[in-house]
C-alpha cells in the first residue's frame, strides 16, 4: 500500500470542511427560512439577502460540479498527441499509444472507447503502465479490451501496485497478447532501427537504477514504470522517456492548485502531464479508470485519457 503523504490529508481534510461549512451553512438559511414561514413570518428576508444568495449559488454550483465528476468527466476520454524528436533515429518513426489505471470494475466504464480509439489511432507500440483490475467481475471484459487492442509492432505492460497488493496470484494479462515486462527489455525494429523499452514491475522499485545502469546513450530508450516515484532517481541513466501512470492526475483537482491528492512520493511534483528531468522526458498519465470504493467514484478537472507519443528524428 502507497502511502498518503501529510499534506496531501491536510489538503483532503481542508476541502471536506470547506465543503462541510458550505452546505452546513445552507442547511441553516433553509432551516431559518422554515421555522420563519411556520411563525408566519417573511421568508424572503432571510433567503435573498446578499450573504444568502452567495451561498445559494455556491451550494448550487457544487451540485452541478458533482453531478458532472460523476455522470460526465469519468466517461469523456481525452487523446493527448505529443511528438517527440530525438537525434537517435535517421529515418524511422514510432508511434507509441500508452493506456494506464483501467482499474476495470464489474460495470463497463471506458473499456470499448478505449479499443474503438487506440485502434483509430494506428499505432506501432501499445503500453499500458499498471492497475488493471477493480473487481474480479470485471476480468473478462478486461482481457477482451486488451486483446482486441491492435499494434503492429508489439504490446508491452507492467504491474501497478494493486496488481501487487490485491491481485498477486492472478496473471491479469495473460491472453491479451501483452507481454509482460519485469526487469526486461525489448528492442523494437523498423527500417534498419531501434528503440528499446524497458520495463520494472511495480515491486522492483529498489532495484531499478541498478537494472538501468550502461544503457546505450546513443539509442531512445523507453522506461514503463508505475509511478513518477523513480524519476529523479533515474536521471542520467539514458533515459529517453519515461512512462508512468497512478497519480490519476489526483482524480479530483482543483482551479489554479491541481490535484488534491496523488499517493506519489513526490506529491504534487509530479502531478500529471510532461515534465522534463534532465535529459529526461517523463509523462504521467491520467488514466483511464477510478479508483476502487470507497474511493469517490468521480473525476473533476482530470478527465481520463489515452496518450500518443510519436517518436521521429530530429534535433
Amino acid at each position: 500500500m502507497i502511502p498518503v503523504r501529510p499534506h496531501e490529508v491536510i489538503s483532503v481534510a481542508v476541502f471536506l470542511l470547506v465543503l462541510l461549512a458550505l452546505y452546513g451553512w445552507e442547511a441553516v438559511l433553509l432551516g431559518r427560512a422554515a421555522v420563519a414561514r411556520i411563525r408566519r413570518r417573511p421568508v424572503r428576508a432571510v433567503l435573498t439577502s446578499r450573504t444568502a444568495l452567495v451561498v445559494h449559488s455556491l451550494a448550487v454550483l457544487g451540485i452541478i460540479c458533482m453531478l458532472y465528476g460523476r455522470f460526465i468527466e469519468p466517461f469523456r476520454v481525452e487523446v493527448n498527441l505529443m511528438t517527440v524528436h530525438t537525434p537517435h533515429l535517421g529515418k524511422a518513426s514510432f508511434r507509441i499509444v500508452q493506456i494506464s489505471d483501467l482499474h476495470c470494475d464489474a460495470m463497463p466504464r471506458n473499456e470499448e472507447q478505449m479499443v474503438r480509439t487506440v485502434n483509430a489511432l494506428r499505432p506501432d507500440i501499445v503500453v499500458a503502465t499498471g492497475d488493471y483490475l477493480n473487481d474480479i467481475a470485471g476480468l473478462p471484459r478486461l482481457k477482451e479490451a486488451l486483446g482486441r487492442l491492435d499494434a503492429a509492432l508489439g504490446k508491452f505492460a507492467v504491474t501497478g501496485n494493486f496488481e501487487v497488493d490485491r491481485w498477486s496470484g492472478l496473471d491479469l494479462l495473460e491472453g491479451t497478447g501483452f507481454q509482460r515486462l519485469d526487469m526486461d527489455t525489448v528492442s523494437v525494429a523498423r527500417d534498419g532501427e531501434t528503440i528499446a523499452i524497458y520495463g520494472l514491475a511495480m515491486d522492483r522499485s529498489r532495484d531499478g537504477k541498478a537494472f538501468l545502469q550502461g544503457l546505450p546513450h546513443d539509442r531512445f530508450n523507453v522506461l514503463l514504470y508505475h509511478t513518477p516515484d523513480l524519476i529523479e532517481d533515474v536521471d542520467g541513466l539514458g533515459i529517453s522517456l519515461y512512462l508512468c501512470g497512478h497519480t490519476h492526475g489526483g482524480q479530483v483537482a482543483l482551479p489554479l492548485y491541481g490535484a488534491l491528492i496523488t499517493f506519489s512520493r513526490h506529491g504534487k511534483k509530479y502531478e500529471s502531464g510532461t515534465y522534463r528531468v534532465g535529459d529526461t522526458m517523463l509523462y504521467v498519465n491520467r488514466g483511464l479508470g477510478l479508483e476502487r470504493r470507497p474511493a469517490p467514484q468521480v473525476r473533476f478537472l482530470a478527465r481520463p485519457e489515452i496518450a500518443v507519443f510519436d517518436i521521429v528524428p530530429g534535433p
